[in-house]
């Protein structure tokens, strides 16, 4: 690649023809502006079916091959499969939401059109978002698993009849033992998702903090904490219970959890980047994506 070509890497929902298709005019456009296009290896002969006349090749793990913004076709699913690549690379991300709620997305697929100029001309700001590295320990201190997160990490029962039980240590300090069906861990990006359906607080994503929220647990004190973002939580799965866990980290990757195991919640060291067009407050954007009543339904008489 010579020093003057330009590659942008392109993720599409793979069972969605609206985004095969929008990726694919979208490669054809900017192809005419002379810029090149990472796919991954799964559509690679279909985009290539498609648009013949622009160069496609696959994405790989690890190689950014000067990469300089990977555009997402899809819902908050596509965009967070798309971090499995960009985030290790510390590649933006900006995301066309074909999905329902899509709080990681910058634009709408009606505004297609616009898409093209923006990323020709580099019209867009980098937005860095707090993201959280966990691992997974035994009794030996051996590591069983190791991963990032986005939105959260959940430790959750694997057996609907038993409850956990789960030591939860902040800063090396216990705070509580809770009989429950898990634990997140989330991000403020993630307090729009699993942690807002599991009853946490919204949190703005320039907020510097980590939420904790207890799921459907059997104490007095069980409420969601907001802790520092340089806060260490620990979980540590109480051996006397035969009692097995699953963690999973943005619903996407995932490892059983054993008696005797603890788990290790920490800052990140990246940040995750989103690309945006427009400064739109995040208020704005609660209110559109949840079809908040704004206007109220009271009757204004004057």
């Amino acid at each position: 690649m010579t020093a003057s070509q330009r590659t942008v890497a392109v993720f599409a929902h793979p069972t969605r023809p609206e985004a095969l298709s929008a990726a694919s005019a979208f490669i054809a456009r900017v192809h005419e502006h002379g810029v090149s296009c990472l796919v991954t290896p799964d559509m690679v002969e279909v985009i290539g079916e498609r648009v013949p006349q622009a160069h496609v090749a696959p994405a790989r793990s690890g190689e950014p091959d000067g990469t300089e913004l990977v555009v997402v076709f899809g819902g908050d699913g596509s965009i967070l499969r798309a971090a499995e690549w960009a985030y290790p690379l510390q590649l933006p991300l900006l995301g066309v939401n074909l999905g329902h709620v899509g709080f990681l997305a910058e634009m709408e697929l009606s505004q297609m059109p616009t898409l093209v100029d923006h990323v020709v001309h580099r019209h867009y700001e980098v937005e860095r978002r707090l993201t959280l590295a966990v691992t997974v320990t035994d009794a030996d201190d051996a590591l069983v698993f190791q991963s990032f997160a986005i939105n959260e990490v959940s430790v959750e029962k694997t057996a609907r009849e038993r409850m956990l039980e789960l030591l939860a240590i902040l800063d090396h300090r216990p705070l509580s033992q809770w009989s429950c069906d898990g634990i997140l861990v989330s991000t403020p990006t993630g307090s729009t998702a699993y942690a807002f359906s599991a009853g946490g607080p919204v949190m703005w994503p320039d907020v510097e903090a980590i939420e904790v929220v207890p799921l459907s647990a059997h104490a007095l004190f069980a409420r969601p904490l907001v802790i520092s973002p340089n806060s260490i939580v620990e979980l540590d799965m109480i051996p006397s219970r035969h009692v097995t866990a699953v963690i999973t980290c943005d619903g996407r990757r995932s490892a059983d959890v054993l008696p005797g195991h603890r788990i290790t919640v920490v800052r990140g060291g990246y940040d995750v980047m989103l690309a945006r067009l427009s400064e739109q407050p995040f208020t704005t954007r609660l209110v559109k994506k949840f079809a908040l009543p704004v206007e109220g339904w009271r009757a204004v008489t004057p």
